[in-house]
């Protein structure tokens, strides 16, 4: 999978979250622990997601 840190995250790593789109799920993780668990979500629930938070 390819990893994306969001776009609000600053140098710092420190809160990061990171986010893969892994057909046909979205993947995301805790930057601070990339070999750690993720949490997978369906596409529609990730646009939930996002359109709630902006």
């Amino acid at each position: 999978m390819v990893w994306r840190k969001s776009s609000f995250s600053g140098d710092e790593n420190q809160a990061c979250v990171e986010v893969a789109f892994a057909t046909p799920t979205i993947a995301v993780r805790d930057s601070k622990d990339p070999s750690g668990p993720h949490l997978t979500v369906n596409p529609s629930s990730w646009r939930g997601f996002l359109r709630s938070i902006s």
